[in-house]
């Protein structure tokens, strides 16, 4: 078993809740972060009070975000976005530099409860990934078609023709019940893996080489595969002896634990500010029963405001 520095070690049980784990596999290879969401992500869900499927959809994307997002290694921020033209045309997630994680979507009733069982929740459209480093830099944007059926195999498309890179992925999400715990015996949980082949930088690959590596590739996606949904959501399974034993045959070691929260950037100050950017025609439409109402749909949060006090905008 390998140590991986003075930041961890595998088998420390790593307390297992609300946080990334980036390791690698040195014999294998590869790379990779293991996310596991407890009350953060339940959080995010019950802010919402989304029929279940959606609620499973943006719980997904939110574990998704969270692997994707760790790889920044400066302030910003990652947002996952899938627009589409099924029952649910809007699906965000984002990822706040060093661990806040929020997200939402946008869906037809309607269209919903008339999706059969095998339906797709979000159609046909596109999977944007955009990196966000703030108001002085420019964005980068990464988009595909929003192809397979599940958020899992859109991401794989996004890598293979945005990335080239070979990646595995797996998200989980689901109700964990808990006995005698009141008035709501659940709460939501979710979990991922991700798993990349290291790039080789610079010179020239034999074709020994390649097959070797495509070798130590496939054996490494074969042992990720094994991972089961259970393991991912199990709150008493931490995450790093999952990681050892997925991954002991390949000196696996991991790094410092990111933890996460929920978060949300909204402010009444920040909705007053965007309100007076409107004319006072636009104000006067948004008046409902003598208030402007302004609600997050991040957070859910809901804002009311006198129209007198946009006056003088």
């Amino acid at each position: 078993m390998t140590e991986p520095s003075s930041e961890g070690r595998i088998g420390l049980a790593i307390p297992g809740d609300d946080l990334i784990l980036p390791f690698q596999a040195d014999q294998a290879e590869v790379v990779g972060r293991l996310v596991k969401l407890g009350p953060t992500v339940d959080t995010i869900l019950s802010r919402h009070d989304y029929p279940e499927p959606v609620s499973q959809l943006l719980g997904q994307a939110a574990a998704l975000t969270a692997l994707l997002g760790a790889a920044l290694k400066f302030e910003g921020k990652f947002i996952l976005q899938a627009s589409t033209d099924g029952p649910v045309d809007l699906l965000v997630a984002d990822y706040q530099v060093p661990g806040g994680l929020r997200g939402y979507a946008r869906f037809s009733p309607e269209r919903l409860a008339a999706l059969p069982p095998d339906g797709r929740l979000l159609g046909e459209g596109h999977l944007a990934m955009t990196i966000d480093r703030g108001m002085e830099t420019e964005r980068y944007q990464g988009v595909v078609p929003l192809e397979g059926e599940t958020l899992t195999e859109a991401a794989d498309t996004y890598f293979r023709q945005s990335e080239q890179l070979p990646t595995f992925i797996r998200l989980a999400v689901a109700r964990h019940y808990r006995a005698g715990s009141g008035s709501r015996p659940w709460t939501w949980r979710a979990g991922g893996l991700l798993v990349q082949k290291l790039t080789r930088e610079g010179g020239r690959v034999t074709t020994s080489e390649a097959a070797l590596e495509e070798e130590d590739w496939t054996r490494a996606r074969a042992l990720a595969e094994t991972v089961e949904d259970h393991e991912l959501l199990d709150p008493m399974l931490p995450p790093d002896r999952l990681l050892y034993r997925l991954f002991h045959e390949e000196q696996v070691r991991a790094y410092r634990a990111i933890p996460l929260e929920s978060y949300c950037s909204c402010s009444r100050e920040r909705v007053d500010e965007l309100l007076r950017r409107f004319s006072a025609e636009d104000l006067a439409e948004m008046v409902v029963d003598g208030e402007v109402r302004v609600t997050c749909e991040f957070c859910n949060s809901r804002y009311h405001f006198d129209p007198a006090s946009f006056a003088d905008t």
